[in-house]
């Protein structure tokens, strides 16, 4: 008997759509996402390091600015000083007091609920400029009609 669900078809159908946005050193007021033409269901978003952090503080956090109404945090601070190559980061999504979750051995809990996004951009605050460098994914359910996800 064949299987004709392939990973890339089960993932969709579990996480929504994939954007991936390139590896790079994340600096303060950065810009990760832009949603456009509608509101999203964010179902998972997820951080990886490439390059080792810089030995520092480096409290970071992800918000989001809508083109409508005031920025709102998605987690709170989470201080990244010396994490490693491939080091995880995700949101709690269910508490946006909860700090980003790290997991430093390769793996990290899921984002605990969905969160709804309007139109807008998806940033990162970062305390202190570092080495280092911080590749994203992110898994979006369109809600309206015309809704989409790309990288900044």
């Amino acid at each position: 008997m064949s299987n004709f669900i392939t990973g890339k078809v089960l993932r969709d159908l579990q996480l929504g759509m994939k954007v991936e946005r390139a590896t790079a050193n994340i600096t303060t007021g950065l810009s990760l996402f832009t949603i456009a033409g509608g509101r999203i269901l964010l179902r998972a978003l997820i951080g990886e390091v490439t390059t080792i952090i810089e030995t520092k503080t480096v409290n970071f956090k992800l918000s989001l600015n809508p083109t409508t109404g005031t920025t709102t945090d998605l987690c709170a601070n989470l201080d990244l000083s010396a994490d490693e190559k491939g080091t995880l980061y995700t949101i709690a999504g269910n508490n946006p007091a909860t700090a980003m979750q790290r997991g430093e051995s390769g793996s990290v809990l899921g984002q605990a609920t969905d969160v709804v996004c309007a139109i807008g951009t998806i940033d990162a605050t970062v305390g202190a400029t570092h080495t280092g460098s911080i590749k994203w994914t992110l898994f979006y359910i369109p809600i309206d009609d015309g809704a989409s996800v790309a990288a900044a």
